[in-house]
C-alpha cells in the first residue's frame, strides 16, 4: 500500500492520506464535495443509530422538510439571512425557465421549519414541540477539506418550541449534554463544553453552546452545537400559542445539531502514524481474522479453523480476510490503516498450540490467547478495553495540551508552538478577540466563568471579564 505522510511533519497530508487509504471517501466531480465510500458511510450509519436513540430519549420525533426554501420565507429573519448569505446557494431557474421566486438550497432549516411550526402550534397543549431531521446541507465554502468542511454534508438538526425561556434553556443544555455524552461514550472523544462568545453565536440565536475537541495537531474542532434561539424566529414566522389563561404568547425556540464533521473529528483525535484507530462502538468491523499459511497443504486446515472461529464470535462485527491474492503482511497493514480494533492471527503453529495471536490496534500490544478463551464475552471485554484506552489517551493529550496564561508572550509561545487549548483573560470586546485572531490565528472557542478578577486582556490591557478558551481551529 502507498505510504502515509508523517503525522508530525505534515498533518494535513497525513489526514488526506488516511481518508484515501482507509477508503472513507474520495473527491467528487463537483468542487468541494466528496463521495462517501461504503466504509466511510458505515461510520455515519453507526453514529446515526446511536445518536438517533439519544435524540428520541429527549422526546424528539423525526420528520423531514424540503431542501428548497423560498426567498420570502428565508428573508423573514434578518439576522439569520445576513449570517448565512455568503454561504448560500440559490436556484434561479427550473424547468428551463426563470423562477418567479428564488429558492435557497438548505443551509440550515430554521426558516422552513418554523414557518411550518406556525401551522402546527396553536395552544399551550401543543408544547413542547420537539422535531429532529436527518438531512443534507449545502454551504458554499471557499476552502474545503473532506469531512471537516465541504459544500454538501450530512447532519441531524433538532428544532424545539417551548412555552418559557426556562424550558428552552433546559432543552439547549440537555442537547449539549447529549452531545458531550455521545462524544465521550460512543466516539471516545473527550470534549470541553460551554458558551460561545456573542460574536461567534449562531446567526439569529440568543446564545450558542458548543462541544470542543482537540486534534492531535493541537487544533480545536467543534464537535456539536446547541442554540437557544429566543423568540426572534417566533416573531418573524408568526408562531403563536394561547397560554392557559387564553392569552396569546410567542414560544421560545431551540435548535441543535452535529454533522459528518464528526468523522473528521474521529480521524484527527484518534489517528496515529499507521492510520485510523476506531473505537469499537463505531467500527464497521470490530474484529478481523487473518489466516497465515505458506503451503497449500496448510491452507484448507487454517481456513477451516478460521471460519469456525468467525462463526462462534457473533454478535461481534467479525470479518474473515481470506483473500488468497493478498499476503498476511499486506492485510495487517490494510486493517491497521482502517483502524479495526482487534486483529486475530491464526497459522499452523497456532492450531497445534490451540491458540490465536490477538493484536490491539490502540496500543499495538500482542498476546497469545487460548482458542477456548476466544469467545464473544472475552473479546467484548477486550473491545471495552480498547474503547477505554482510546478515550484515556485522548483525555491525557487534551489535559497535557490545555494551558492557562496571563500574558501575550506566554500565549503566543504556546499557540505558535505545540498548539492546544489556552485559557486566557479577555475583556469581552470584539476588537480584542479580532486583534488576537489577526496576530495568532487563534479564536475564542468557549467562555469560562467570570473568575477573571484582577487579570487584564492580553492585547488591550483592559480589565478582563472572562477567562476565554482560545485555540487555532478547523
Amino acid at each position: 500500500m502507498p505510504r502515509i505522510a508523517d503525522q508530525q511533519k505534515d498533518f494535513p497530508q497525513w489526514y488526506l492520506d488516511v481518508i484515501e487509504q482507509a477508503e472513507l471517501a474520495e473527491h467528487a466531480d463537483v468542487r468541494g464535495c466528496i463521495v462517501f465510500k461504503p466504509y466511510g458511510y458505515a461510520l455515519w450509519e453507526n453514529m446515526q443509530r446511536d445518536l438517533d436513540c439519544r435524540i428520541k430519549e429527549q422526546g424528539a420525533q423525526n420528520a423531514y422538510f424540503p431542501l428548497f426554501i423560498p426567498e420570502s420565507i428565508m428573508k423573514k429573519e434578518a439576522d439569520h439571512v445576513e449570517g448565512f448569505a455568503p454561504e448560500c446557494a440559490v436556484v434561479t431557474h427550473g424547468g428551463g425557465k426563470e423562477l418567479t421566486e428564488k429558492l435557497y438550497v438548505r443551509p440550515t432549516s430554521e426558516t422552513i421549519i418554523y414557518a411550518t411550526f406556525a401551522k402546527w402550534i396553536h395552544s399551550h397543549r401543543d408544547l413542547p414541540l420537539k422535531i429532529n431531521q436527518w438531512a443534507n446541507i449545502v454551504r458554499w465554502e471557499m476552502r474545503t477539506r473532506p469531512f471537516l468542511r465541504t459544500l454538501e454534508f450530512l447532519w441531524q438538526e433538532g428544532h424545539t418550541a417551548h412555552a418559557t425561556k426556562e424550558e428552552a434553556d433546559t432543552m439547549a443544555q440537555a442537547a449539549l449534554q447529549m452531545y458531550a455524552d455521545f462524544d465521550r461514550e460512543f466516539l471516545a472523544v473527550p470534549v470541553l463544553t460551554g458558551k460561545k462568545p456573542e460574536h461567534e453565536k449562531f446567526a439569529g440565536a440568543l446564545y450558542t453552546l458548543s462541544t470542543e475537541a482537540l486534534a492531535r495537531d493541537g487544533k480545536a474542532i467543534q464537535a456539536g452545537t446547541s442554540h437557544n434561539l429566543g423568540q426572534g424566529f417566533s416573531q418573524a414566522y408568526g408562531v403563536r400559542f394561547l397560554d392557559e389563561g387564553g392569552k396569546e404568547q410567542q414560544p421560545w425556540m431551540t435548535s441543535w445539531g452535529v454533522s459528518t464533521r464528526l468523522i473528521g473529528t474521529l480521524i484527527v483525535v484518534h489517528g496515529d502514524a499507521k492510520g485510523l484507530r476506531l473505537p469499537p462502538t463505531i467500527a464497521p468491523k470490530q474484529v478481523v481474522i487473518v489466516p497465515i499459511y505458506k503451503e497449500d497443504a496448510e491452507r484448507e486446515q487454517v481456513l477451516a479453523a478460521c471460519r469456525k472461529l468467525a462463526g462462534t464470535l457473533a454478535p461481534l462485527r467479525v470479518h474473515l480476510d481470506d483473500r488468497p491474492e493478498r499476503s498476511p503482511g499486506y492485510k495487517f497493514n490494510e486493517w491497521e490503516v482502517k483502524g479495526v480494533p482487534l486483529r486475530i492471527e491464526m497459522g499452523p503453529k497456532d492450531l497445534v498450540a490451540k491458540q490465536v495471536v490477538l493484536v490491539r490496534r490502540d496500543t499495538g500490544a500482542k498476546e497469545s490467547l487460548p482458542l477456548a478463551q476466544c469467545t464473544p464475552n472475552e473479546l467484548s471485554g477486550r473491545l471495552d478495553a480498547v474503547q477505554q484506552g482510546l478515550y484515556a489517551q485522548a483525555q491525557a493529550f487534551l489535559e497535557e495540551h490545555t494551558h492557562e496564561v496571563d500574558s501575550f508572550k506566554e500565549f503566543t509561545s504556546i499557540i505558535d508552538g505545540e498548539g492546544g487549548f489556552v485559557w486566557a483573560p479577555w475583556d469581552g470586546t470584539l476588537e480584542s478577540a479580532q486583534a488576537i485572531q489577526e496576530k495568532t490565528k487563534a479564536s475564542i472557542r468557549l467562555l469560562g466563568d467570570n473568575a477573571a478578577k484582577g487579570t487584564k486582556d492580553l492585547v488591550s490591557g483592559a480589565p478582563a471579564l472572562h477567562r476565554a478558551l482560545f485555540a487555532k481551529a478547523y
